[in-house]
This record gives structure tokens, C-alpha cells and sequence, in this order.
């Protein structure tokens, strides 16, 4: 089978080094050899990856060095308010502890520039964010940000990359931060995960539109992205769907004859469901004991020249950007005033 690289991601831990390293001994081994150091803890319902990448982690795994911190609640819902808020209470945390270097005074401007294009719903999370943010500025008699939508490339004919440099040229913040819809590797994460880092942004790196990136080193301030993950492609869908159809029927075959197997009330198996899948090779064949990542291979290459090769995002994809866009104005808020009024 032609190798393709499959796994194309925005997400830090979803990138193949990452990924191939998970046992104590060779996440050791990814930060000896690689440059990579992580680590991974739970705090409630939040799953906490932080990943820092240093010059050799750079070159390895074509990745900025820096820090990675990804905020994930696997089990998460468009109307799950509980989650929602504590997945605030964790960005306001990370967002403090970010940004530890950072001097800022109750005097230091902010500058939040939202990318994407909000003509295209999975795209408008940057869009949506600001537009809730001037709503919660417009309520404060000090404004604590400088608000900026660009729109993309493709609407104004322009690179983002240097709007965003004229702006801080002329404005002169203490830091800026972007905000951005990412794509992701993992059918599980989409409108699940929020990742922030201090290494800037590649607009349109996750579906290989790159543009300019805007980061520390092109505005010569420091810069905080801040991305949520609203689409993933097709074929890794499909590979992920075929996987829970499997262990769903596998699971079901293992349970046949049991009393447990009468108790049941849905037919959907989670993923992570502990089955036989060589219950199911009779039926389906050799593959359907294959590896996901074996799957997923086999529809990127019978999809990699498709002419409908597509991204797909979540039907209710309108409902979650309002989430996450007054998820991020309130914790970008409440961070900014913690932050620039520290208590003593």
C-alpha cells in the first residue's frame, strides 16, 4: 500500500511522532532523541496534554519549538453547560500559566485577531469570538482589548499575515493573540479540544492552504493561537466509523448466549471498548482486524485524488462556535483582568 500521510492535524498530539509515543519509556525516548517533552493528567473531565518542543523537537517533527497545552474533553456536548464551564476554568488556568513571562499592566494593550472567514460556518470560530468579545466590551467602561476580524485572503486580496504586522506596527500591543479554527486528525475531537501555544499560527495549515505565519518572530511581539478543531477529512471519518461498526458487532458477537448481552440497550460500542475483532474476520475479511491507522491509510489512497474529496464538520456546528466563541470571551476576560490586577 502507497504510504500517505494521513494524519493531517493542527493538534500537536496528533501528529505521528506524538502519537507513536505513549508508554512511559518512549515519551522518555521521543525527549532524549527528538526534543520533545510530554506529559499528560486529568483535572476532572478535562484531559491536559502539554507538550514543549525544543530546537532539536523542531527540526524532527516540523513543529515550532515551544509550548503546546491541549485542553480535551472526550465526552463533551453541544448542551453540556457542566463541561463547558469547567473547560473554561481550565483555559483561564492555562492561560495564566502560559503566559508567566508575560509582563502586562492594567496600561499594556491586547490585540485579538480572529481568524477565518465567517461566510463559512466551521471557519468563523476567530469571527465569532470577536464579535462576542466587542458584545462584552461594549459593556465595560475601560476597554481590555483591541478587537480585529481581517477576514481571509481569498475576500480581501491580501495575506492576514501582513494585516496583522501593520496593525501591531501601528498599535504597538504587549501581546497578541489569534484565534482560529484547526482541523484535526480524530473524528473524537472535533468541537472537543481547544489547544493554545506561544508559537503563532499557520493560517490554513491543517486542510494545506498555508499562508504566512503569524508568530513572535514576524511582529516582534509575543504571540498566544488559540484554536478550536471544526473539521477533519473525509476519509479518516469513514476509517473511524468503520472501526466503531466493528467492535460494535464484535462486541455484540461476544456477548451472544450471555445474560449480560440481554441487558443491553443501545447497539453502539465505544471505541475504546476492550473486544475480539477476529470475531468479526468470517464476516468482513482480513482487514477488519487491521490497525486504525492501516484503515486509514487504504481510504487516503483510494480518496487522495478524488474529485469530491472532502472535510467534514458536525451538523450542529453553528450551535458549538456560539459556545465556544462566549466560552473564549469569558475566559479571555476574566484571565486579562487577573492578569493586569494581580492580588497581592
Amino acid at each position: 500500500m502507497k504510504k500517505i500521510d494521513w494524519n493531517r492535524t493542527d493538534l500537536i498530539d496528533e501528529t505521528a511522532e506524538v502519537v507513536l509515543h505513549q508508554t512511559k519509556e518512549q515519551k522518555e525516548e521521543l525527549q532524549r532523541e527528538r526534543g520533545v517533552h510530554m506529559e499528560e493528567w486529568q483535572q476532572n473531565r478535562v484531559k491536559i496534554t502539554k507538550v514543549e518542543v525544543n530546537a532539536t523537537g523542531e527540526e524532527q517533527i516540523s513543529k515550532k519549538q515551544g509550548v503546546y497545552i491541549t485542553l480535551s474533553i472526550p465526552t463533551l456536548t453541544a448542551e453540556d453547560s457542566h463541561g463547558f464551564t469547567q473547560l473554561q476554568h481550565t483555559l483561564i488556568h492555562y492561560l495564566h500559566d502560559l503566559h508567566k513571562k508575560v509582563e502586562l499592566t492594567a496600561q499594556s494593550k491586547i490585540l485579538v485577531i480572529g481568524l477565518g472567514n465567517k461566510m463559512i460556518t466551521p471557519d468563523a470560530i476567530g469571527p465569532y469570538t470577536i464579535d462576542a468579545m466587542h458584545k462584552k466590551q461594549s459593556e465595560l467602561e475601560t476597554p481590555q482589548f483591541i478587537l480585529y476580524a481581517p477576514g481571509v485572503t481569498g475576500q480581501t486580496g491580501f495575506e492576514t499575515s501582513d494585516y496583522i504586522h501593520a496593525l501591531t506596527e501601528k498599535i504597538k500591543p504587549a501581546l497578541v493573540i489569534i484565534i482560529d479554527a484547526l482541523a484535526t486528525s480524530g473524528s473524537a475531537r472535533l468541537c472537543r479540544t481547544i489547544q493554545l501555544t506561544d508559537t503563532g499560527i499557520h493560517p490554513g495549515g491543517g486542510v494545506g492552504n498555508h499562508r504566512k505565519e503569524v508568530s513572535k518572530e514576524v511582529l516582534g511581539v509575543p504571540v498566544t493561537a488559540i484554536g478550536i478543531p471544526t473539521v477533519v477529512e473525509a476519509p479518516i471519518l469513514i476509517a473511524d466509523a468503520i472501526d466503531v461498526a466493528f467492535r460494535s458487532i464484535a462486541a455484540k458477537i461476544q456477548e451472544k448466549g450471555k445474560p449480560s448481552g440481554k441487558l443491553s440497550v443501545t447497539n453502539w460500542t465505544p471505541v475504546n471498548e476492550q473486544v475480539d475483532l477476529t470475531t468479526v474476520e468470517p464476516i468482513f475479511g482480513q482487514w477488519a482486524t487491521w490497525t486504525t491507522e492501516d484503515r486509514r491509510q487504504l481510504f487516503e489512497e483510494v480518496f487522495s485524488t478524488h474529485p469530491e474529496r472532502l472535510m467534514v464538520t458536525p451538523k450542529e456546528v453553528d450551535f458549538w462556535l456560539s459556545q465556544y466563541a462566549f466560552l473564549l470571551s469569558e475566559s479571555l476576560f476574566t484571565w486579562a483582568t487577573e492578569k493586569q490586577n494581580p492580588v497581592n
